[in-house]
């Protein structure tokens, strides 16, 4: 086992603990929206937001413990995301993660629920965990953070992009503006929340980091727009080919496949060079960018 896929393991058997703790018990009123919740969080997701505040927290010194708030935080709002992204209204999709999306294995109305109800728990966990070790200006600045990457301007917005954009062509320019938003703001909000776990953060190196996720939360999106092309349903754990048959812009569709790649290997570049100032201390982020723009599904 190599060091990245040991660091990998050590921060999603974190982020799955900790969930398994801060989500309702499915046993507690009312149980239908309980266990939809733990359904769509616990499971089998690649937790790549979690692992990025993990490893930027504790490249800026965090301990693991005073991460598992705000690791879990970003990883919900992600699923209330996928659960909203999944319903007929908008994706149409019936299969996520390998298995039947919230409103097939429940209904569309506690799917609705369970999506909203865990956007308010995210918040609750910010404002409310005991291990997170700052002060109460910068615990607010992390609520700030993840607000601004969860709504209109970050992926609420880019998801409204999304939707007004199928079977519309687009320019290279209005489709990364679109993942900037819908994929880019909550990975950056991830790698955002892992430095501001440190008291006083250094505000170069922040906007360091924050540029570093910018770059692979489009490599990411790219990657994905890739997959749908060459990989298959079993693989993903979600309907192959999904962005063609919704007729939606994708970045092979406007650059081919091999500019693609050479895109998302762009982007790969410029998230090292992010991370010069970080030593031996961003050795883990880099592996992930590297993840990112190499990974199977």
């Amino acid at each position: 086992m190599t060091v990245f896929s040991e660091r990998l393991q050590i921060y999603q058997r974190s982020v799955e603990s900790a969930l398994n703790c801060w989500l309702p018990k499915s046993l507690e009123q009312p149980e239908k929206l309980h266990e939809a919740m733990r359904y769509s969080v616990l499971g089998n997701g690649k937790r790549i937001r979690p692992v990025i505040l993990y490893a930027t927290g504790e490249a800026f010194g965090v301990e693991l413990s005073s991460l598992d708030g705000p690791a879990c935080a970003v990883e919900i709002i992600h699923a209330y995301s996928l659960i909203h992204d999944d319903l007929p209204a908008m994706d149409d999709d019936e299969l996520r993660r390998g298995r039947p999306t919230c409103h097939k294995a429940y209904d569309e109305a506690t799917a609705i629920l369970a999506g909203d109800a865990l956007q308010a728990l995210a918040f609750h966990i910010l404002a409310h965990d005991p291990n997170i070790q700052i002060n109460a200006r910068q615990r607010l600045s992390m609520i700030d953070t993840l607000a601004i990457a969860s709504g209109s301007k970050g992926m609420a917005g880019g998801q409204a992009i999304d939707l007004a954009s199928v079977g519309i062509s687009l320019s290279i320019t209005e489709l990364e503006n679109m993942h900037i938003h819908k994929t880019g703001a909550l990975i950056q909000a991830s790698a955002e929340l892992g430095a501001l776990s440190v008291d006083n953060v250094d505000q170069y190196l922040l906007s360091r980091i924050s540029q570093y996720a910018k770059c692979i939360g489009l490599a990411f999106q790219i990657k994905d727009d890739i997959l749908d092309i060459e990989s298959d349903t079993e693989t993903l754990g979600k309907p192959q080919g999904s962005d063609i048959a919704l007729n939606k812009p994708t970045y092979p569709n406007l650059l081919g496949l091999e500019g693609a790649r050479k895109a998302a290997n762009n982007l790969y570049n410029e998230a090292l060079e992010c991370l010069d100032g970080f030593d031996e201390k961003g050795d883990m982020l880099k592996a992930i960018a590297e993840y990112v723009v190499n990974r199977s599904n």
